[in-house]
Parts: C-alpha cells; structure tokens; sequence
C-alpha cells in the first residue's frame, strides 16, 4: 500500500505544532524571515551560498523541534523533476566560459562549468523546498493569512486588492494536501479495476506512463472543488474587500527582534559568499 500513499511525501502545506521556540515567535517574523531567506536562496550567486542556507534551514529544522527524515522526505516527489532539469542544464547549457570542455557529440557539451551549474541547480532547489516545508511546518495557515494581511496593508492606499491575493494564498496551501489524497482515491480506484500501478520493479519512465491516467480525473476533481468552494463561499456572504478584524493579535516582542538580528546576517552571507 506505500505505493499509494502520496500524502506522506508532501510536506508543504503541512502544520505541526510542536511549541518549540520558533513556534512560539511572531508569526511575522516567522513569515518574513522565511521569505528573505528564500529571497537570498534564488538571488544567491553561488554554491557556497546555498550551501549556507540548507545548514541555516536544518538548524532551523532542529530549533523546531521537526524530524530531518520527515522534512527530507518531501524532496522526494520533486527529486525527478529537478533530476531532468539538472541534466538538461549539463547537457544543453554550454557557454564559452563555463571552463574546459569535457566531451561533445554534435550540440551536446558538457564542460566543468557545466557540471557545477547542475549541481548548483539541484542545491538550490534543494534549499527552497526545505525552507518552504520549514516556514509551512511553523507558520500555521491562519497565521499566514493575518501576517500577509500586515505586510500588504499600506498596498490598499493603492486601490490594489490584496485580501484576494490572500486568499489565493490560503487556497493553494489548503488544497496541496487534498490534491494528494484525491490522488490516492484514484490511484487506489483504477489499481481496483485491473490498473498496473505499483509493481515495485518499474523504472522511472514506467511510473511516468503509470501517473498519466491521474491527471485528467485529478485535473477534473480540482476543478469541482474549487467551484464548490466558490459556491460556499458566496452561500455564506463572502466579499471580496470587505474590512476584517482579527480575533488574535499579534505583538512583537524581544525574542522576535532577536530572531531578525540573526537571520539578517545569514541572509547576507548567503547573498555574498
């Protein structure tokens, strides 16, 4: 049955409330920290940089009180994908300057520059998929929905909708984990009508043809889920710009202002390293 149990390698969207203290910070400074960390990651130049924050990432991992194999096993539903996207930057992505050549056939080059640019690449993902899972791991959703609402506040003096940008935000984090296990409601249903799906000795490419049956019905379903939500929300007098309140509020204290002056550093030695 592991061969259809999806959910457990999808670790973004997923809360866990362990009341370590990172849990215990502003969900501001949480939720700012994690976006300039991801900032830093994709500006980052090079792979000493990156580097640094996948060590910043794990710490953080540990401060939270999150098992390493749980956090890493949500690189492995991307792995293949970053994989291909690796070998076409090998492969395809010869420049003169990327050091000396070592081997050609016709337009494809591989050179040492080449090399590093792909694991470069495979670090980098790697970096951004942990410090995304991290940030989900300890930023709940509703904490999410009332810092993004903080941050982009003085955009309304604009006229610009920001609470329907939120709400794209909650949407996406609430369905990554439905979209899962729909997935696995449909694997499980055409495996019970005849379907090879789980041999335990297909390759790559096999378990590729084997996925394609689920992405019209997954594709359907999403699309009747989110026109009930749409439904609901308009059963119930949701409208968009309307003034909110909030039951919680937040404050910021010491321990977050020293949680900033930490990771302000970090975030400049990932940038110039």
């Amino acid at each position: 049955m592991s061969d259809f149990e999806f959910l457990r390698f999808v670790t973004i969207g997923q809360y866990l409330p362990t009341d370590s203290m990172i849990h215990r910070l502003d969900p501001r400074t949480r939720l700012l920290s994690s976006l300039l960390l991801l900032l830093a990651i994709t500006v980052a130049p090079h792979l000493m940089g990156i580097a640094i924050a996948i060590v910043t990432v794990i710490a953080g991992l540990i401060m939270a009180r999150i098992p390493l194999k749980y956090a890493l096993s949500g690189l492995l539903a991307p792995l293949p994908i970053i994989a291909l996207l690796a070998m076409i930057q090998i492969f395809f992505g010869f420049q003169p300057d990327n050091g000396p050549l070592l081997w050609a056939w016709g337009p494809i080059t591989i050179s040492t520059g080449d090399l590093w640019n792909g694991v470069a690449l495979i670090t980098r993902f790697v970096a951004l998929i942990l410090t995304i899972s991290l940030a989900s791991f300890c930023i709940s959703t509703t904490e999410i929905v009332h810092s993004l609402d903080y941050f982009l506040k003085p955009l309304r003096l604009f006229g610009i909708p920001t609470y329907d940008f939120i709400l794209m935000i909650q949407v996406a984090l609430r369905f990554l984990p439905l979209l899962a296990q729909e997935a696995e409601r449909i694997a499980k249903a055409q495996a019970s009508r005849g379907a090879e799906w789980g041999t335990g000795k297909s390759n790559l490419f096999q378990r590729i043809r084997q996925a394609f049956p689920l992405l019209i019905p997954l594709f359907l379903t999403s699309l009747r889920r989110a026109e009930n939500l749409a439904l609901a929300m308009e059963a119930r007098g949701y409208q968009s710009g309307e003034r909110r309140t909030a039951l919680q509020q937040f404050h910021f204290q010491l321990a977050d202002g020293i949680a900033l002056s930490l990771i302000l550093p970090i975030i400049y030695f990932v940038i110039r390293s």
